[in-house]
């Protein structure tokens, strides 16, 4: 029997025009591998921590990420050890995914389908989006802004040195093009080295 494929819509909050990716991912998924292939879809980094939460509830359970924070009584639950489709499903089909808690770029992760995977199609896939997602490290929504001001000014002592660190943010070449958006281009990571590091760290902590 075919695997069921969920697609998936990602959008950026507080961000307008909207910044969204739509995605179809395995129905064996955990968080962690689509944390690693929303972490793709928008070239963020992956060098902050993350965590997927109830829709419209910040402080609510069950959490999923990556339990390393000392200092939180509450930790999330591992995110490599839970599937996607044990959670979002048609009744409950909404959860917020939080990246970087300093800069707190929210996104909207909702359900749209549960599809039958195509022959001869490569999952997990991106198939369609629209503008670039923000720098990592530009400083949440309120920075982006700033920074989308000094990059569309020329006359801006800072424009020229914003766009080529934009640009090697993202891994681009040349200016940093905050509309420019291509679904071919999207590279999705493996996430099992990325959780084979992680788990080594957590070991090492012990």
């Amino acid at each position: 029997m075919p695997q069921p494929i969920l697609q998936i819509r990602v959008e950026l909050q507080e961000i307008e025009p909207l910044i969204w990716r739509r995605l179809q991912v395995p129905g064996d998924y955990t968080f962690w591998d689509l944390h690693v292939a929303i972490q793709s879809a928008f070239a963020w980094t992956d060098t902050h921590l993350h965590e997927f939460r109830p829709w419209g509830q910040r402080d609510g359970t069950p959490r999923f990420g990556m339990p390393l924070d000392d200092f939180d009584d509450n930790p999330p639950l591992p995110g490599w050890e839970h599937r996607v489709a044990d959670v979002l499903t048609r009744a409950n089909p909404r959860l917020e995914y939080e990246y970087d808690f300093g800069d707190g770029w929210e996104h909207t992760v909702v359900l749209e389908e549960i599809l039958e995977a195509a022959p001869g199609k490569k999952y997990p896939r991106c198939t369609a989006g629209e503008r670039s997602a923000p720098p990592d490290d530009c400083g949440g929504p309120g920075g982006y802004e700033s920074l989308l001001e000094t990059l569309a000014d020329p006359e801006d002592p800072e424009h020229k040195s914003s766009h080529v660190w934009a640009s090697s943010q993202k891994g681009q070449r040349g200016k940093f093009d905050p509309e420019a958006f291509d679904e071919q281009q999207v590279k999705f990571a493996n996430p099992a080295p990325r959780l084979k590091r992680l788990l080594a760290y957590l070991a090492s902590r012990c």
